[in-house]
This record gives C-alpha cells, sequence and structure tokens, in this order.
C-alpha cells in the first residue's frame, strides 16, 4: 500500500497520467474507496493467482487501456499493445521500443545514423 500511495501523490501531482500497481485482491475495496474518495478514475483487473492489477489516472488514459485490455491479462497482449500500455505508463520509451523489438524478435535489425 505504501507504493500505492506514492502512486496517488505522483498522479497527483502531476507526474504520472496513469498508474499501473499490482496488489493482492484482499486490498480491492480499500484500494476502490481510496481512489474514490480521491476522485480517481481506475480499473481494476483481477488476475488468476488472486493479486490486482489497479490501473488509475486520466479518464482518456484509461478509456485506452480498457480497449487494449479489458479481457486479456497483460502477459496476453501483442507487441504492439504492450509497447502502448507502457508507453501510457511513462516507461522509457527506449526501452519500449527494445521490448517490443525482443518481443517481435527483430533484435537482429542493425541501425545506423
Amino acid at each position: 500500500m505504501l507504493v500505492f500511495n506514492h502512486h496517488i501523490y505522483e498522479f497527483k501531482k502531476g507526474v504520472r497520467d496513469m498508474v499501473l500497481c499490482t496488489l493482492s485482491g484482499k486490498l480491492e475495496e480499500k484500494v476502490k474507496a481510496k481512489l474514490e474518495r480521491n476522485e480517481i478514475s481506475y480499473m481494476i483487473q483481477k488476475l488468476r493467482n488472486g493479486n490486482i492489477n489497479v490501473f488509475f489516472g486520466k479518464k482518456e488514459c484509461l478509456v485506452v487501456v480498457d480497449k487494449l485490455c479489458k479481457d486479456k491479462s497483460l502477459d496476453q497482449l501483442s507487441a504492439e499493445e504492450d509497447f502502448m500500455i507502457g508507453t501510457l505508463l511513462g516507461y522509457s520509451v527506449s526501452e519500449q521500443c527494445r521490448r517490443y523489438c525482443k518481443r517481435k524478435k527483430e533484435t537482429n535489425v542493425i541501425f545506423s545514423l
């Protein structure tokens, strides 16, 4: 919950537009209550192991997340969907490019300036 609370702080300060936090499913009601008290939009995805993925942030970002992974777990996303989610979460664009290439098995491509 400490990391979750810190993510709320960062979101409210404008550091992040969207956040993903994986937590124990036992915390779901507490998480929902806190996000609703803070008037933060969210989406909760239940995982097979009993945990939950909590996406929260700006509504327009959550609309995209909902379209991409409402019916899929994160490990079922295509390389393109994974790239978009990572970018929305503010992950390093160059790291997302490397991850995409690795997933597409195109890491043998050599780029030159």
